[in-house]
């Protein structure tokens, strides 16, 4: 068997845009989405459910589907990373990397030598393939969020970590750090998202950030090309948009 590839890499290695899908966190669910043909599904460890027990089979139901499955951890934590990839992540986020040495172990967890120090562990991703170990490192998708103002304070540091696929400006806790709790599309907010994400491409590393309903053209003029958009916002814009038609007949 040959190792499964993985389809956000392969993306942006071709300079093309990536839609991570978040809020479906349940197996049946994420076959639903099958005929939209997704690139990725975000399971989102860090404010929901999934974790040990559930990772595995949220991560084979994107497999069945032919889309790459990313995990977001709750903290820069060594076992926390290498158990969500052994149980099928092919991608994994990791929030709050405040420094250059919060951002090496993210590399050292997700990697196995010569890059890393991953555990040694057949992931469920590399049953059945053939030089498993020397493969996987260049399957393995790696996320930092950027998204406290100490790390943006050291962000000249964090760029220089090798072996990060994307350096992701989180909004959502920047509002916060920044006065300005919740407001995404803040003025001040999203200038400082748009500065940090021209900085990241100044240095040669690809950027994301949100896009959700009320910024996404916004967010697709940045320069990033990772984007994470919630499938509960457009449910929910769907069915109201569906709902008022209703009642206007």
């Amino acid at each position: 068997m040959k190792i499964r590839k993985n389809i956000i890499k392969q993306r942006l290695k071709e300079g093309k845009h990536v839609i991570a899908i978040e809020n479906l966190n349940d197996p049946n669910s994420v076959e639903l989405f099958a005929p939209n043909n997704p690139h990725c599904f975000w399971f989102e460890g860090e404010h929901w459910i999934a974790d040990v027990q559930n990772i595995g089979d949220l991560t084979r139901a994107a497999d069945l589907i032919e889309a790459t499955p990313i995990v977001r951890v709750p903290r820069p934590e060594y076992q926390l990373i290498y158990h969500a990839l052994d149980l099928g992540a092919q991608g994994i986020s990791v929030p709050h990397v405040k420094t250059k040495k919060d951002a090496e172990l993210v590399v050292r967890a997700s990697k196995f030598a010569p890059i890393g120090q991953r555990g040694m562990f057949t992931s469920r991703q590399g049953i059945g393939v053939e030089n498993y170990f020397k493969e996987a490192n260049d399957e393995t998708f790696v996320l930092v969020f950027i998204e406290d103002l100490i790390a943006l304070d050291n962000l000249d540091e964090i760029l220089e970590v090798d072996n990060i696929d994307v350096f992701f400006v989180g909004p959502g806790d920047l509002s916060q750090e920044l006065g300005h709790i919740g407001e995404q599309t803040h003025p001040e907010v999203q200038k400082v998202v748009q500065d940090t994400i021209t900085k990241i491409i100044a240095k040669g590393r690809t950027a994301g950030t949100v896009a959700s309903l009320s910024n996404y053209e916004w967010a697709m003029k940045t320069g990033a090309r990772f984007f994470l958009s919630g499938a509960l916002d457009w449910i929910y814009s769907g069915f109201t948009e569906f709902n008022q038609t209703l009642e206007q007949l």
